[in-house]
């Protein structure tokens, strides 16, 4: 079980979200019985050695750092991650094959983030602990193939335990997840509404006030998509995208634009990344409180056994 292997008392890991999955958040789902997880994205690596500490001051539970391969610090990040023995390991953006065995080492759990079938079987031969599989209906960088048939593809082609992510937030997803063969999921932006959670106001309110048609994905043409709420920014990137742009004048206009978001709270140039699902999420509740509605199957599993025995 991926509790086990995690240490962790509920199968529910917290996503790592740049500028938003903190060491103040991560404590808070680690005390909660999840596995808290601070993001490393573009930051360098004293912020990341800051919160690896300070979450060590707020918790004695385990915790995961989510290193972004792409990042220009991931050689002191992937360092930092080896000297400090963070518990666990999430990787994403990137091929983590040089510094898996390092980590491994020092007892620390490697668990790749994959968006196919071919990557995920790649990883596990590699020696990983786990795969999460993360469907496009997640937020940030995405893949192309759903969660709906990336994770029960990935639970057929490889023997290490797979873990869902990618527009779940409430017990029904969860559930979901389980039937499809999963050990766990990972949630990232209903974790947004957590109380724990430091993202800038305006973000929140942002996750609060979306509609249905509200994400999308833009950068396809920088061959690194990524799921964002609309806005100014996200429509000039769609037209950007339409017209066959080059990456380099959509990087223009877009570097730094989630720490505007999740920082300085700009709601016109800021990227606002968060799944599909921030439709159906709309209130701010403690991280506790999330992990146990997460956890709360019965309604689900007596509507999915009626559906079965209607037959």
């Amino acid at each position: 079980m991926i509790q086990e292997i995690l240490n962790i008392k509920h199968p529910v890991i917290q996503g790592g979200m740049a500028w938003i999955s903190d060491a103040n958040l991560a404590a808070a789902v680690s005390n909660a019985g999840g596995l808290g997880v601070i993001a490393c994205g573009n930051a360098p690596g004293s912020y990341v050695r800051e919160q690896i500490e300070k979450i060590r001051t707020m918790t004695d539970k385990p915790f995961g750092l989510n290193v972004m391969l792409l990042s220009p610090y991931v050689e002191e990040v992937a360092q930092i991650a080896t000297e400090e023995k963070v518990p666990v390991v999430i990787t994403g953006a990137g091929d983590p094959s040089r510094y898996i065995k390092e980590w491994q080492a020092n007892g620390t759990k490697v668990i790749p983030v994959v968006a196919s079938v071919a990557l995920a079987k790649r990883m596990v031969r590699l020696g990983v602990d786990a795969i999460i599989a993360e469907g496009g209906e997640a937020g940030g960088h995405v893949g192309e193939l759903n969660t709906m048939t990336l994770v029960p593809a990935v639970c057929d082609a490889v023997e290490v335990p797979v873990i869902a992510a990618g527009g779940i937030f409430d017990g029904r997803g969860v559930l979901a997840s389980f039937a499809l063969g999963a050990e766990g999921v990972q949630v990232g932006t209903r974790f947004i509404l957590a109380e724990e959670c430091t993202v800038h106001e305006n973000y929140k309110k942002k996750v609060i006030k979306a509609k249905d048609i509200d994400s999308f994905v833009t950068g396809r043409n920088t061959g690194h998509p990524v799921r964002v709420l609309r806005n100014a920014l996200s429509k000039e990137l769609k037209k950007m995208d339409q017209a066959g742009k080059s990456a380099e004048e959509i990087e223009s206009i877009s570097a730094g634009s989630l720490y505007k978001a999740a920082i300085e709270g700009d709601m016109k140039a800021g990227s606002f990344m968060a799944g599909q699902c921030a439709c159906m999420v709309s209130e701010i509740e403690p991280a506790a409180k999330i992990i146990e509605s997460l956890l709360d199957l019965s309604e689900s599993y007596l509507h999915l056994k009626k559906q079965v025995e209607a037959l």
